[in-house]
């Protein structure tokens, strides 16, 4: 991989957050990482209303300059990618002006708060005929690539049900302050976008897309402080939005996994799990199953005559899309950002028109429509269906 960088892309950024400094370190590696490409990207401009975020962008990140107003970022003639990772109400206003000043956009999800307001986005995206990358580092494990592949090629046979649960501790203290997150004005649903957004994702990555669900959702720290030095603090304020949310689902007869029926479960004031995000899939020859917090792990079972039945736990190596690209041998693990310098490389791909392997804004209307029918169904009792949207990118036939 001797390929010298011939093209610089320059990104804006809005918002230097945790998110968006991430983004920023992996356009920083893409050319390290995939040299091959021929992309160098150039850090052109960050925007954050908060000045220590401006100060971080150009002394830390290496941004040539930071300003106040996202606008000043998306209009930007210097500009050519736009990574949005402000708070999820943001997401619809910045998202569209990009899109509508001709940048391509590396949204964060959930894009928007509902499938609605993520259709206006992808609406925004489609007219204006930019390339668009979505936030779904889980699809990216060199692990989950594989267990794809082991899918596709009928290795574990016909698909007949999935499991799925992202458990993560990170709200479970009622103590912690009611930030943004839980204010459905601002965020949208609770743990439904934010989690259960994701694994929707990861089960239409794996398996196909979803044609009918059934949820429900609770509530269960239902109060919580006001935030440390702004006016509600000293006050006890209204949680907004669901905490815990699962679901059944049939898969559409379009999907790898046609027939077949699941059940998913998402919490974020789950104490004990870190971040346990989870899936195992079954079918008529085996099984296999993958853990965040064992990233670089895959447990395969499959039926042979003659054996005993059981799982073996496969380690990453060259053999797993990716993952030579990051370490030289199986043993040496790869870690979270690393997904999304593998998010990116597919993102500048899309832009290059060398493949189509990135999620786009349809992948993230199709998880939006499965998450607005669960809180449809959490209030009705009954099954919603689930429409099913040209130009996603999940596991079909």
């Amino acid at each position: 991989m001797t390929a010298t960088p011939t093209r610089r892309l320059g990104v804006g950024l809005v918002s230097v957050g945790w998110m968006g400094q991430l983004h920023s370190r992996a356009y920083t590696r893409i050319p390290q990482v995939y040299p091959e490409l021929g992309v160098t990207p150039r850090l052109v401009v960050a925007a954050d209303t908060a000045e220590a975020g401006r100060k971080h962008a150009t002394d830390v990140l290496g941004f040539e300059r930071a300003v106040a107003d996202f606008h000043e970022v998306i209009n930007d003639p210097e500009v050519d990618v736009v990574s949005v990772c402000a708070p999820n109400f943001l997401h619809a206003e910045v998202g569209i002006a990009a899109a509508k000043a001709g940048k391509h956009v590396w949204l964060e999800k959930p894009v928007g708060r509902g499938a609605d307001e993520t259709a206006a986005i992808r609406d925004a995206v489609v007219e204006a005929g930019v390339v668009s990358t979505i936030g779904f580092n889980y699809r990216q494990p060199p692990a989950i690539q594989r267990a794809r592949q082991l899918i596709t090629d009928g290795t574990i046979g016909e698909i007949t049900n999935v499991r799925g649960r992202f458990f993560g501790g990170f709200s479970s203290d009622p103590q912690s302050p009611r930030a943004w997150r839980f204010v459905r004005e601002l965020s949208g649903s609770g743990v439904l976008g934010d989690l259960m957004g994701h694994l929707v994702d990861l089960v239409h990555f794996l398996l196909g897309p979803v044609s009918e669900i059934t949820a429900t959702t609770g509530t269960y720290i239902t109060e919580r402080p006001g935030v440390p030095g702004s006016p509600d603090e000293g006050k006890t304020l209204p949680v907004e939005n669901e905490d815990y949310a699962n679901m059944l689902l049939r898969f559409d007869d379009s999907a790898v996994a046609k027939g077949a029926l699941g059940v998913l479960d998402a919490s974020w004031l789950a104490v004990g799990p870190k971040a346990e995000y989870a899936i195992e899939v079954f079918g008529t020859k085996g099984s296999l199953r993958w853990d965040f917090e064992r990233l670089n792990e895959l447990e395969l079972a499959v039926r042979r005559p003659g054996e005993g039945l059981g799982y073996t736990r496969l380690i990453a190596d060259d053999t797993f899309p990716e993952f030579s690209r990051f370490q030289p041998s199986s043993g040496t693990p790869m870690g979270y950002d690393d997904l999304k310098v593998i998010e990116g490389k597919k993102f500048i791909e899309a832009i290059l028109g060398q493949g189509a392997e990135n999620s786009n804004i349809h992948d993230a209307l199709a998880s939006a429509q499965v998450l607005t029918a669960a809180e449809a169904s959490a209030e009705s009792g009954a099954w919603v269906s689930t429409p099913i949207v040209e130009g996603h990118t999940g596991n079909i036939r």
